[in-house]
């Protein structure tokens, strides 16, 4: 279980205490999760230059010089992209450990959906691979880097599908985004709007419910927005998840998710979230509730 705590430690991200006692309940729930990877790690150095794409996330692959030389270009954002990438691709119960060999820091970074066995057990990534984490990751990043559940669902490396818990449906009923790309081989991260929400509607995530009001530019790089998911990708029998999706004549592997209630923000609630802006509207970007702009 996640836990917060007063001090820096480099193997751990701090969970605010609201979400501990649902950190473990997710742990019980396969398709559940929480987010707060920051998009700046999602364009880091790349991750076709750490030598994991190649060796595996195994000793050998987190033993590479390639992958030293990676880590230490930033290590604080590396370490966070670290989590996430364990996060994903490790199962519940595992790990990966390291040691810095330049500043001799040990991290360890634990394991939850599993969805590469064949890439956490050291063999080489596959394309199919490099795309699950690719939209693992996109789906786990947060535009303003804090912490919101969220459920996750799609089809692992080999094809089977992320186990959908008994409440998860009930608890995270709202639709959100899909997520595919690969950052491996650098041909992109893209994200669709799996809803039609209201132009008052937003959420702390951002990068996926936003973009359900193009504006042109893209507000959460370097995720670009496609549009709707229905327009590029093909859908499971129950409509819950999808199953693949093309895009620039490519096809990707996806994750879909989906929020709570209250993880969704209104305008004209007469509450300034962090996803709204000052103004005297009722966009977020222009929200009578966060008062006139100064």
């Amino acid at each position: 279980m996640l836990l917060a705590c007063g001090c820096a430690d480099p193997t751990r991200e701090e969970t605010p205490p609201a979400l501990g006692a649902m950190s473990a309940s997710l742990q019980e729930e396969n398709g559940l999760s929480i987010n707060g990877l920051g998009t700046n790690g999602l364009g880091t150095n790349g991750l076709g230059t750490n030598g994991l794409g190649t060796n595996g996330l195994g000793t050998n692959g987190l033993g590479t010089t390639q992958f030293a030389t990676w880590f230490n270009q930033d290590p604080g954002l590396t370490a966070m992209v670290m989590q996430y990438i364990v996060k994903c691709a490790v199962p519940a119960g595992s790990s990966r450990t390291w040691k810095n060999p330049k500043t001799k820091v040990q991290y360890t970074w634990l394991g939850e959906l599993g969805l590469t066995p064949s890439w956490a057990g050291g063999m080489p990534a596959t394309a199919v691979e490099q795309q699950v984490i690719t939209s693992c990751l996109a789906a786990h990043a947060n535009k303003f880097g804090v912490h919101v559940p969220f459920s996750i669902m799609g089809l692992d490396s080999s094809g089977s599908p992320i186990p959908i818990g008994t409440r998860e449906l009930n608890d995270f009923p709202e639709k959100e985004a899909c997520f595919f790309g690969n950052l491996f081989t650098q041909e992109g991260l893209f994200a669709g709007n799996d809803a039609v929400w209201s132009s008052a509607d937003s959420s702390v995530r951002a990068c996926g419910l936003e973009m359900s009001n193009p504006s042109g530019v893209d507000k959460c790089l370097p995720i670009h927005q496609v549009g709707r998911c229905s327009d590029f990708c093909v859908a499971e029998s129950k409509h819950n998840y999808y199953l693949s999706c093309t895009y620039n004549g490519k096809n990707y592997r996806p994750m879909t998710t989906r929020l709570r209630h209250e993880d969704i923000y209104h305008c004209g609630d007469g509450t300034c979230q962090i996803s709204e802006s000052c103004g005297t509207g009722t966009t977020p970007g222009n929200c009578k509730d966060c008062g006139p702009c100064l």
